[in-house]
């Protein structure tokens, strides 16, 4: 782009190196692609409104106008930079769908509607983009949801690893109770969804460069339809709480902390599938510590956890329920887990981070 100030009169001073002309959507992302031009209009109709096609992204306003059913507000944000972008069992873009769907379910609501924010560095494969964005479609078909608005930035090669992806989220509550970690109360059992440590380890391997007899997948899903099923069945539900970044042990902790009461768990009654055993083993980590995309606990009073280990089991991804513990007086904030032999030991926050870039 021309100045007005410091011109150099040589015949290269304005030379296409210097000032790139935009071209037509070739195979990579450029950097025209994001300076709000007709490239970038040209991602957006190729790429972007095919796959996310609803009438507020079709006004092509600066905001979505949504009419709002009537009860509370729930409304979440995450962002997504996983390494590698695709993965067995899953890819960022269905990650970033299902991760603040689940957020939402976890207050009890109803998701309706996402936005979504697109950071690509320049040169990431156009093809690479589109199955991502296909992905996305998918996972927010699956959870009933419709993507309303977004936005795209382009930044400099080097400045960001292929693409990083931030959704927003709101969803209705329409159940009038308070699902809380202030809500937990002595007594209550701690159910949990599924089998633990598949999406983290997933990646992880991946990684590693690491194969096993039984492959491990990411355990990557929408949370919609157990939440809805147990919401349904008027269960007396005090918490829900997804086992992502930080896995079991750190949202056990986060909860005990957050209701002043101490949660007792038994290593036994756990359910870690082999291969995940297997690769914590040689990775030297704790399967109670590993990320999960698709899993979650539910306190609720203990003479209705086998009622919710039914629902769980009918409807819940994996298959693989179990009453895992129970929520005590305290000490306030403190986790324990009985392990195997029958020994007892305090379950903490890990010091730093056990796995990074996965979510």
């Amino acid at each position: 782009m021309r100045t007005q100030t410091a011109v150099d009169p040589t015949p290269d001073a304005f030379a296409f190196s210097s000032c790139p002309v935009p071209l037509p959507v070739g195979s990579e992302i450029t950097i025209g692609h994001g300076g709000g031009g007709r490239l970038t209009q040209d991602l957006i109709n190729r790429i972007f409104r095919p796959a996310f096609d609803t009438d507020s992204l079709e006004a092509q306003h600066d905001a979505a106008l949504l009419d709002f059913p009537a009860g509370r507000l729930a409304f979440s944000t995450d962002s997504h930079v996983v390494s590698p972008l695709f993965f067995p069992g899953g890819d960022i873009g269905g990650l970033a769908i299902n991760g603040t769907v689940n957020d939402l379910c976890m207050t009890g609501a109803r998701p309706l509607w996402l936005s979504a924010g697109f950071i690509l560095e320049e040169g990431l494969a156009i093809d690479t983009l589109e199955r991502v964005v296909q992905s996305m479609k998918r996972a927010a078909d699956a959870a009933g949801v419709g993507i309303v608005a977004g936005d795209t930035k382009v930044v400099e090669r080097g400045r960001c690893d292929g693409l990083y992806i931030t959704t927003s989220g709101i969803g209705v509550v329409e159940t009038p109770r308070t699902i809380a970690p202030t809500e937990l109360r002595e007594g209550d059992a701690v159910v949990l969804s599924g089998d633990l440590g598949r999406h983290g380890m997933a990646i992880m391997a991946t990684r590693a460069g690491l194969s096993f007899e039984s492959p491990i997948e990411s355990d990557c899903a929408p949370l919609v339809k157990p939440v809805k099923a147990l919401l349904e069945a008027g269960l007396e539900i005090h918490c829900l709480r997804d086992l992502t970044r930080g896995g079991l042990a750190t949202s056990l902790v986060e909860l005990a902390e957050s209701s002043g009461l101490s949660i007792a768990i038994d290593a036994v009654r756990i359910p870690v599938p082999e291969a995940v055993n297997g690769a914590c083993e040689i990775l030297g980590l704790d399967p109670l510590y590993v990320a999960n995309e698709g899993r979650f606990v539910c306190i609720l009073p203990e003479g209705e956890a086998e009622r919710a280990l039914k629902i769980l089991t009918d409807t819940a991804p994996g298959k693989s329920p179990a009453i895992i513990g129970r929520v005590g007086s305290g000490p306030a904030g403190q986790v324990t887990q009985r392990s195997v032999i029958g020994a007892e030991r305090i379950v903490d926050r890990l010091s730093g981070e056990q796995l990074p870039r996965i979510c």
